[in-house]
């Protein structure tokens, strides 16, 4: 599937990215290689309080998931409920990568089928405690030009 975006002469506009404070970065960036097929695509070193950073991306569109390397920035994590939201081509794949994380202790609840939008679903730790959702079958667009409404379950 191919993200249309929005670009106004060099900018992007709209959701851009997630910044996440981790203490180990290249443990981190394994993480979101191995878990959510991110590649880095931007780094530097920094200074003061962040060592390093690094910007994590798919090929589909212009989100990045902004890991900042710090031994003295303290945030919360994003979960046990909030997290990354990250869609799989197929239920094997989320199957594949549940295995993985066990073998690895760091799943966090395992695959369930939660039905039609929610899809097939699973939460997986990363090393700083933030969760990531894996699953398949999540039905998420959204029409410039439509409205939502809440549907009672």
């Amino acid at each position: 599937m191919e993200l249309n975006m929005t670009i106004v002469g060099d900018n992007d506009l709209g959701l851009t990215h997630v910044a996440l404070v981790v203490r180990d970065l290249d443990r981190s960036r394994r993480f979101y290689e191995t878990f959510a097929g991110l590649r880095m695509v931007h780094a530097r070193e920094a200074g003061g309080a962040i060592q390093r950073v690094a910007w994590m991306a798919d090929r589909h569109g212009a989100f990045a998931v902004v890991l900042v390397e710090s031994c003295e920035l303290n945030d919360t994590p994003l979960g046990p409920f909030g997290h990354l939201g990250l869609a799989c081509a197929t239920r094997d794949e989320v199957d594949r990568l549940c295995a993985l994380a066990q073998a690895e202790g760091v799943l966090r609840s395992p695959p369930v089928d939660g039905g039609q939008p929610v899809g097939y679903w699973a939460y997986v730790a990363d090393p700083d405690g933030n969760t990531l959702e894996v699953s398949f079958g999540q039905k998420i667009r959204f029409s410039a030009s439509g409205e939502a409404s809440f549907q009672r379950p």
